[in-house]
């Protein structure tokens, strides 16, 4: 354990007596203390650079069944008493909330298994020579008339929850990245797009001179777009557009919605509603993991689980009020989902689009998405035309719109699922959905 590990872990045990003094039956406090470095660099300058410290608390305390939280840009022990006695003052006035409480929770398990954490910090002329090496390698493409600039950044966080029902855990998380951002053809003509890599550790980055090539040709492509006619559609989506469906899944079986009643599948736990080849994991002991935890925002651990299981929905996401609204046990999710990604399927996305006449590649959406009471979908897209099983050329000012419900029982993956994000899904394709265009 780390020196400022030490230190958090004593100040939050300080909080939580100060909190007890003030009159809280119980209470729970995080604590996080990180440093970040980032820069901006645009055709050959450098724009903007920054190095940040930042620290930061909360305080949830319980005084019955009422309840309150505050929180705090800093964290100074010789203002934990005021910060104390102002959670339980708001507390006493508040209703009581019957469903909520700090749970019980099991003794953290040692995280390092996880690997979330790259000791080495670079120096600013290594973020410096990553930002270059993407925006030279973007702007040496033919086509490319101007940058957005490229960027690279570093940071590492370290952060304790403690309860006063014992519970005790901490964990440290870096984070390296680099993006670029290339623009192609003059004028109104002009195209965008970018790339970019995130990862826990510095050396899982993706190479910055490929970020900058794909970045440039991507935006190339995407030069002289014609708008399409309306049309019923098969569509194939982009691996960084089509993991979108799955926070679409997520925030429909949020436990809050379910228990609010609010939520396009409120009555479709256990019920078939992917195909049976889809499978969906949350997975929070990924290592390496971009969202991977040893404990949840309530102390509770994390395992592997399948939302979604040969196309069935299988459980809620789960807090302990949600859980206790709807008479079930917590899944380890206060704070959201983990590491989610769709299980891929058996075919190379050629494959998977080998036999469409017309059809629509989308790379870009924009606005809108799946309403979550109603589960119409409906968003703005970029692309390209799909025709005679190939890539054809680039379209733009349309919209895709269908029923999440269809969308989900249509679904269909590649197999070229990568781990790039939090959330991630390989191509996917999709049939029946509605282009609004010309």
């Amino acid at each position: 354990m780390s020196a400022h590990h030490d230190d958090l872990l004593n100040q939050a045990e300080y909080l939580l007596r100060a909190a007890k003094a003030a009159g809280a039956d119980v209470a729970e406090t995080s604590m996080s203390f990180g440093t970040s470095l980032s820069l901006q660099r645009r055709l050959g300058k450098i724009e903007e650079t920054e190095r940040a410290e930042g620290r930061g608390l909360s305080l949830r305390v319980f005084v019955g069944k009422q309840n309150a939280s505050v929180s705090a840009g800093s964290i100074d022990p010789a203002a934990f008493a005021r910060l104390a006695e102002q959670a339980v003052a708001m507390a006493r006035v508040v209703p009581e909330d019957i469903y909520a409480e700090i749970p019980e929770a099991p003794p953290p398990i040692d995280a390092a298994f996880l690997d979330l954490d790259d000791p080495v910090e670079p120096s600013m002329e290594a973020l410096i020579a990553r930002a270059a090496a993407a925006e030279n390698a973007a702007l040496s493409v033919a086509g490319i008339t101007n940058s957005e600039g490229a960027s690279a950044g570093w940071s590492r966080s370290q952060s304790v929850l403690v309860t006063s029902k014992g519970f005790a855990g901490h964990y440290t998380r870096s984070n390296h990245s680099i993006s670029a951002t290339a623009i192609a053809g003059m004028g109104v003509g002009m195209q965008r797009d970018y790339d970019y890599s995130s990862a826990v550790h510095g050396e899982d980055l993706e190479d910055a001179e490929t970020i900058g090539r794909r970045a440039a040709n991507q935006a190339i492509a995407r030069l002289n777009p014609s708008r399409p006619k309306t049309a019923k559609l098969p569509v194939v989506f982009d691996p960084r557009v089509s993991n979108s469906y799955l926070g679409s899944l997520t925030g429909a079986i949020n436990g809050a919605s379910i228990a609010r009643g609010t939520s396009f599948l409120k009555d479709k736990l256990g019920a078939q509603i992917f195909a049976p080849n889809i499978t969906i994991i949350d997975d929070p002991l990924r290592v390496r993991g971009q969202r991977s935890r040893a404990f949840d925002a309530e102390g509770q651990r994390g395992q592997k689980r399948a939302f979604i299981e040969n196309g069935i929905l299988t459980s809620w996401i789960l807090d302990t009020r949600s859980a206790n609204q709807l008479g079930l046990k917590t899944t380890g999710h206060s704070g959201g989902s983990s590491n989610l990604y769709l299980e891929p399927g058996e075919l190379t996305p050629e494959a998977l689009m080998a036999d469409i006449e017309e059809g629509l590649y989308v790379t870009e959406m924009m606005g809108g998405g799946v309403n979550g009471i109603t589960g119409d979908y409906s968003r703005g897209a970029t692309g390209f035309m799909i025709r005679n099983g190939k890539l054809a050329e680039p379209v733009a000012e349309f919209t895709i719109a269908g029923h999440a419900l269809s969308i989900f029982a249509n679904l269909q993956p590649a197999n070229d699922l990568v781990f790039k994000r939090g959330t991630n899904a390989p191509t996917i394709r999709v049939e029946g959905l509605t282009l609004a265009g010309a």
